[in-house]
């Protein structure tokens, strides 16, 4: 049974909590504007197609030949999660911005290649909530898709609100915090309990 509540919370928390794409959109979108900052954004959304198709191809793969791998992915997923909520826990309200990047379409792709956080991200929703109860190529496109809107749409949302979501964020870190974190211990421990 495919667990929707649980597969949208996941997405949601992982894209939306500060990692490379985020704050160097922000970072973009405070120095240049929103508007100048946009292919930047535009070059994430393209990386992070490439990288989610990458990563839903490896996993179903993986997930068709080794089925036992389930639990091990479950397992492996449920940790993540934890550190994750333990690192948004205890993060703080200082987003540092490098100003010395610059807004390009390439540099926003090139970057989706190095940021750990959108492979570990697309690994764990296919192998978790995803590849347990959907197998047609079509339904793996289609949320292949789902996870690239969801994922790079945090990157716009972070330019979009620029200083105004840093100062909402650093004003309000520890509420923000604490629910993002148990948010994730719940899709944690929901891999469990079903």
């Amino acid at each position: 049974m495919f667990h929707l509540s649980d597969f949208v919370i996941y997405c949601f928390v992982t894209a939306y909590t500060p990692g490379a794409n985020n704050l160097l959109s922000m970072s973009n979108a405070i120095r240049l504007g929103f508007r100048r900052s946009f292919r930047f954004n535009l070059g994430i959304l393209a990386g992070f197609a490439v990288v989610m198709s990458v990563c839903a191809t490896f996993s179903a793969t993986i997930f068709a030949f080794l089925p036992k791998v389930k639990i091990v992915m479950q397992i492996l997923g449920a940790a993540y999660m934890l550190y994750l909520a333990c690192k948004v826990w205890k993060s703080s309200g200082e987003l540092s911005t490098d100003s010395g990047k610059e807004a390009s379409f390439l540099s926003g792709m090139l970057l989706q290649f190095a940021n750990p956080k959108i492979y570990i991200y697309a690994i764990t929703a296919m192998s978790l909530y995803i590849l347990p109860v959907y197998h047609s190529t079509m339904a793996l496109i289609g949320f292949t898709v789902i996870l690239t809107l969801i994922g790079a749409s945090g990157s716009f949302v972070w330019a979009m609100f620029g200083s105004i979501f840093c100062r909402f964020l650093s004003k309000h870190t520890k509420v923000v915090n604490a629910i993002m974190a148990l948010l994730l211990v719940y899709c944690a421990v929901s891999l469990f309990v079903s």
